[in-house]
């Protein structure tokens, strides 16, 4: 579904990726970890077309993203800090991001926006809301359009334990339903219970790109953090 050849990207002198090259396909959830710097949001970036890499190809659906930025209605994004206008209504937002993909053919998906309760705060203004409402907004906006792939940049990040709960559910049920997800985050345990690969990124270029269960039978770890810390031990002794 989507796929990455020799993908490179600088800035300034400071190479972000370097020949970045892997393959994800539907019924997905690929947590992308690394420290920080390692290229994930430049990465993001440029699958969304948000950046231009500087050499090398990412395809979606097998399309060349260059050649058709229609692609990116099939990609549901939930940045880490969603920016919305201050004095624009939460109800008036997602009225205008429906009217603005009228006519697309999508199927309207507004299971998150009533299991947060958002439409008892259509009233409110943007500003007013606090970082875990806007994080909900982001993530109702994200699945709205019932997109076959989406991005989430640290998901649960700001979230109340119940939504984040609620959130959770809701990938596992869309990834059942043979969606692809691309997932940030910090937080281990969340992709220890979501993701079924890990792409781990260092200074821009893949390190690994396993299935979450043959990277603990590897390491012979049962949590994902201490898995992963296995294997960059192995790497950093091997030089």
């Amino acid at each position: 579904m989507i796929q990455l050849d020799q993908v490179n990207k600088t800035f300034g002198k400071q190479q972000v990726l370097n020949g970045i090259g892997f393959e994800c396909s539907s019924a997905q959830a690929v947590a992308i970890v690394g420290p920080n710097g390692s290229g994930k949001t430049t990465l993001i970036k440029s699958i969304l077309g948000m950046v231009v890499p500087d050499s090398g190809t990412i395809r979606f659906q097998g399309i060349s993203i260059g050649m058709d930025a229609r692609y990116r209605n099939r990609i549901g994004y939930m940045p880490q800090i969603g920016r919305y206008p201050d004095h624009m209504k939460v109800g008036d937002l997602f009225a205008m991001m429906q009217d603005l993909r009228k006519g697309s053919g999508s199927a309207i998906d507004d299971e998150l926006i009533e299991a947060f309760r958002l439409p008892g705060l259509y009233h409110k203004n943007m500003r007013t809301l606090s970082g875990g409402t806007r994080q909900k907004v982001s993530a109702a906006l994200a699945f709205l359009f019932s997109p076959p792939v989406l991005i989430l940049d640290e998901p649960t990040a700001g979230l109340d334990p119940l939504s984040a709960e609620i959130l959770k559910d809701k990938i596992r049920i869309e990834k059942q339903r043979n969606r692809l997800f691309l997932i940030t985050s910090h937080i281990m345990s969340d992709l220890d219970e979501l993701a079924t690969d890990v792409i781990y990124l260092s200074e821009g270029r893949v390190l690994f790109y396993k299935t979450l269960e043959s990277l603990k039978a590897e390491t012979g770890e049962r949590r994902l953090g201490r898995a992963i810390a296995h294997v960059m031990e192995q790497l950093l002794s091997n030089g």
